[in-house]
């Protein structure tokens, strides 16, 4: 185990895609706490991915600060996938720019 040297000021890891059980020991070898607002059971969790943080990764903190974890994304925030229709849409008359000039098009059919 990593154990880093006794400095006052540590950087914050990337926790976003761990796992719980390893989102908890990068902190922990980071010289950091977390913890999981969404969560009271944070400390059994294993399986369940962090999908953002606070304090950001790379951020520079005092040795045994908190970072916060959440694993589901709050109201708003998404989560659920891309939704259709996307933004931007495209441009008004698609397949009508396409078409003959308007009139009966079984006109040329018709003797």
């Amino acid at each position: 185990m990593f154990i880093p040297p006794k400095t006052p000021e540590v950087r914050v890891p990337r926790l976003v895609g761990l796992m719980a059980v390893d989102a908890r020991e990068a902190a922990r070898a980071n010289g950091l706490f977390v913890n999981a607002p969404d969560r009271p059971d944070f400390q059994l969790a294993v399986a369940d991915h962090v999908v953002r943080q606070y304090p950001p990764p790379g951020a520079e903190v005092p040795r045994d600060s908190m970072v916060y974890v959440w694993f589901d994304f709050g109201p708003g925030e998404g989560g659920g996938g891309v939704r259709e229709p996307r933004a931007p849409r495209p441009p008004a008359g698609g397949l009508q720019r396409e078409l003959d000039e308007p009139g009966d098009p079984y006109a040329v059919m018709r003797v």
